[in-house]
């Protein structure tokens, strides 16, 4: 830590003359006495005879006081020394003084005692002496560090949607471990991390009982008993290490029998809010405040929820009022904090109401997305957290997801220091809230395969990330030069190694650190979970990212100032000067950092004597990471070819794109070795929400064993059509016309304002306008649903149907980002977006209307019975219904604006 005052004078105290060690604490105050335990462990372990006291006795020995600045109990203990502690203002902040043979340890408040007595017993455990004197003091900069843990899984439960999972010891049995709870409690203050965060979709079911709702419980009373022990033992242990847990939660999402009593859905994004689930879900946070202490909740508004007047309700009307009639039910006036999350909701919005009626408001948003991916943030995410930081409560920095970081270990200190910094002086914030570096979904286990078979322990596994994160969070402004040694030392510690061997491990990290987050933020299609990164991309995808819906803001805000593929090789071709961070930039520099990497590891092996194992892993991760950076490289110097191609139409442009590919599959090959043996899957995420570089579907595709074929059958497709290619007399391969799909009927059960022909000629509004002037064959035979705009506009688009066979109903999203067209499925904001198979374009560019943006075409899957389809506000075509067994098969029909240039992706399919 960086003390602002620091004076060691004269000589340590050592064992061997100290053998008597009295600590003075206050035994009510549970902090205090959590760090005067964890100091008295240090001591012991010194073999020092240490005893405790609540009162300060004469001797001669050595004694230290821990106490809380302004309590009964500081000013009784310190009341013969003369502490000036007027500058102890900050918030967890403390002061270490000593006069005579007493060590004083002040804290501004309990926390603060508690981390000044573990801070001595830090120094104690390095130094292996107590200093006779010393005078330091510090505080931390950041308000909130904390880390969090998804109660969730990588699969869906049966019968159950998307962040349902109810707490029981069948689906988490490590939640009802106390010792591992113990372990990851003291893992966090050890790092000085101070709230801890449970994310679940509804966790109210499975930890209160309500009066008005005994249906709505959703565990068994053995499991519910077995809750409320595990709940009030980890909010007690929390406590003592001054850390708050905050409980997450979705909105609107209520308990699966509650949804099966009033006959409704458990979570259902167009519902409006209810009498009956406001008042159930107000009484469900109310009876969790008043039932559990020291808590607090994270709230977040969207993904299931209609629309931001609904938000604005919700949060004003519903989880407030609730939390205050906890308040009220427990005699408390301190407000236990909310935090709103940002995400999917206008939170300026929200909190301009929420401010007035209560203070201890926090706003928190995603800091790079679901990834890591720069310490430059820019653009208009960044704008976001610049009004949530100006809002005059605390901004927290969301560290979300990692999800182009999974499933290799990840530690450079450089990069995250960039990045608290950049927290700060960019984005304004001053909290952190850090989620696992891998393996979310499957905490508390890493994907790492062991030759036991046993499961490593991802708070193990990533004990640089925690601390990394932690440090900077405490103090971002540490000097370089000495946080090198810093690190350096503790490597050198962890394995054994001397300082030069430790620095080439610090390397490593440092190198391999820049790999993934320039690869994703020039080349990815979205920071999210609907991609992972380190499985690789399509050529494909590369060269059409637009077919893949390119997530909006994304390349804009989580990176400096660039240009993406398609921009780079129109502006080659045209001769044009390039801007910032390019495409052949960062190839180069990924495929140097991964060399880099691999070099400073092995260097770093013969030194290492100590976790053996777990180094070999580490080196595993760099030759994986520097396979994945030539693996890529090479598919981008191929998309790079191939785009000139589009412009050229020279064919040699292609034939120099082919060893590129074979070479890339050579590193991929090299990828598949590196891990087949060390690691379970790439992503904890294994459900149809992952989409990138190839659906997840069934927990499908997730080992790059798994991927190889994909990528080798891509490679032969461009082989095939390059061998086409120079076979035909013009140069050109004649595309194939789709063929028609077959419509089916059903019952409409809901009014309409009648059908249509999907053809030419056709108003599909009645207006103008909105006349079809170009269908792709595929949709010629369909009988459109009509609806009128306004209705569309203002209430969204509802469809009740009854169909006797399985079907998919054909819908048509505008190529538009106006809030006047409804916006196309995205997993980004809507992680049950994919319930029907819609999230992917089936067909782009499929037809055109005389003055409206063009259309892609979607689907969504409905099983035989009565069902029904709940769209959003804004216009969107319902083009009929088809035969759900029938081939449905993806393209690019090409229907683009005069002046645009054609999709180039048919050479690789």
């Amino acid at each position: 830590m960086k003390y602002l005052s620091l004076l060691f004078l004269g000589l340590c105290t050592t064992f061997a003359t100290a053998q008597n060690i009295t600590i003075v604490r206050d035994a009510n105050a549970p902090r205090a006495k959590y760090g005067a335990e964890k100091l008295a462990e240090t001591l012991s372990a010194k073999g020092l005879k240490v005893t405790s006291s609540d009162k300060l006795k004469k001797s001669k020995d050595k004694i230290i006081i821990i106490g809380e600045k302004g309590t009964d109990f500081w000013k009784t203990n310190s009341k013969s020394a003369k502490i000036d502690d007027s500058k102890l203002i900050k918030k967890e902040g403390f002061q270490i003084r000593t006069q005579k043979n007493i060590i004083y340890i002040e804290g501004t408040d309990a926390t603060g005692a508690l981390y000044g007595a573990m801070e001595l017993a830090d120094r104690i455990k390095t130094s292996g002496e107590i200093p006779s004197e010393i005078n330091i003091e510090d505080s931390p900069e950041m308000v909130l560090r904390g880390a969090c843990i998804g109660v969730q899984k990588p699969f869906y439960l049966p019968g159950r949607d998307v962040y349902e999972y109810p707490y029981t010891p069948a689906t988490f049995p490590w939640f009802y471990d106390k010792k591992l709870w113990t372990k990851y409690l003291d893992m966090m203050v050890e790092n000085r991390m101070n709230s801890l965060y449970l994310w679940n979709g509804h966790p109210f079911a499975s930890l209160v009982k309500l009066k008005g709702y005994p249906f709505a419980l959703e565990v068994s009373e053995e499991d519910f008993k077995k809750n409320e022990e595990i709940y009030n033992y980890l909010t007690v242990e929390a406590n003592k290490r001054g850390i708050w847990v905050i409980q997450m939660f979705y909105n609107i999402i209520v308990s699966k029998p509650f949804a099966e009593h009033y006959n409704i859905k458990t979570q259902d994004r167009s519902r409006p809010i209810t009498p009956e689930i406001a008042d159930y879900t107000k009484k469900s946070i109310t009876a969790f405040i008043e039932k559990y202490p020291n808590v607090g909740l994270l709230v977040c508004l969207g993904e299931a929820i209609n629309t931001i007047e609904d938000d604005v309700e919700w949060f004003n009307k519903t989880i407030i009022p609730g939390v205050q009639d906890g308040m009220k039910a427990l005699g408390k006036t301190e407000e236990p904090p909310i935090i709103l999350r940002s995400h999917d909701t206008d939170a300026p919005a929200v909190m301009a109401k929420a401010l007035p009626v209560y203070k201890n408001l926090y706003t928190m948003s995603k800091y790079n997305g679901e990834s890591l991916t720069t310490y430059e943030p820019r653009g208009p995410w960044t704008e976001t957290h610049r009004q949530l930081s100006s809002l005059g409560s605390i901004h927290i920095e969301n560290v979300h997801i990692l999800a182009n970081l999974e499933p290799f270990r990840y530690g450079s200190p450089d990069f995250i220091q960039k990045t608290v910094k950049a927290m700060h002086n960019i984005h304004g914030a001053n909290a952190l809230h850090l989620y696992p570096q891998a393996s979310y979904w499957d905490w508390p286990y890493t994907a790492d395969k062991t030759k036991t078979g046993e499961r490593l322990l991802e708070m193990d596994r990533d004990w640089i990330w925690y601390k990394a994160w932690a440090r900077y969070a405490w103090d971002s402004k540490r000097d370089r030069n000495e946080e090198i040694k810093f690190w350096d030392n503790d490597l050198a510690a962890k394995f054994g190694t001397d300082l030069e061997a430790a620095n080439n491990i610090q390397k490593a990290y440092d190198e391999s650190g820049e790999i993934a987050p320039k690869t994703l933020r020039r080349f990815g299609i979205t920071e999210g979970n609907r991609q992972t990164l380190l499985l690789g991309m399509f050529e494909s995808q590369l060269v059409n990212p637009a077919k893949w819906r390119v997530y909006p803001g994304f390349h804009e805000s989580c990176g400096p100032v660039g240009e993406l593929l398609l921009e780079y090789a129109k502006k080659e071709w045209n001769k044009e000067l390039h801007i910032g961070e390019t495409p052949t930039q960062i190839i180069a520099e990924i495929t140097q950092h991964g060399k880099l990497a691999v070099e400073a590891i092995d260097k770093a092996e013969p030194k290492v004597t100590k976790d053996k194992e777990e180094f070999e892993r580490l080196k595993n991760d760099m030759h994986a990471y520097k396979a994945f950076a030539d693996f890529f490289s090479e598919k981008v110097k191929a998309a790079l070819l191939v785009l000139r191609y589009s412009y050229s139409n020279e064919i040699s442009d292609l034939d120099k794109a082919l060893p590129h590919l074979e070479e890339s599959i050579k590193h991929y090959e090299l990828l598949v070795n590196l891990t087949k043996d060390s690691y379970l899957y790439a992503n904890s995420m294994q459900t149809a929400q992952r989409r990138i570089p190839i659906g997840g579907d069934d927990g499908n595709n997730k080992t790059w064993a798994e991927l190889l074929p994909h990528y080798e059958r891509e490679l032969a497709n461009f082989k095939r059509n390059l061998e086409l290619l120079k076979s035909s007399k013009d140069g050109k391969i004649a595309t194939k016309e789709g063929k028609p799909w077959q419509p089916v009927e059903v019952t409409l059960l809901s009014e309409t304002k009648g059908t249509y022909a999907v053809k030419n000629g056709t108003k599909v509004y009645g207006t103008p306008i909105s006349e079809l002037t170009k269908i792709a064959p595929e949709l010629q035979n369909l009988k459109g649903i009509a609806f009128e705009e306004t209705s569309q506009n203002e209430n969204g688009t509802h469809l009740k149907f009854k169909n006797t066979k399985a079907v998919k109903l054909v819908v048509g999203y505008f190529n538009s980002d106006q809030k006047r067209f409804l916006f196309p499925p995205s997993l980004e904001t809507d992680a049950a977006g994919n319930a029907h198979g819609q999230a992917e374009v089936i067909l782009a560019s499929a037809m055109n209307l005389k003055e409206l943006p063009r259309i892609n075409i979607h689907t969504y899957t409905f099983q035989p019975g009565e069902n029904k389809l709940d769209l959003g506000k804004g216009r969107v075509l319902i083009l009929g219904f088809i035969d759900a067994n029938q081939t449905v098969t993806p393209r690019d029909v090409g229907y683009i604006d005069a002046g645009e240039k054609g999709a180039i992706d048919w050479l690789f399919y």
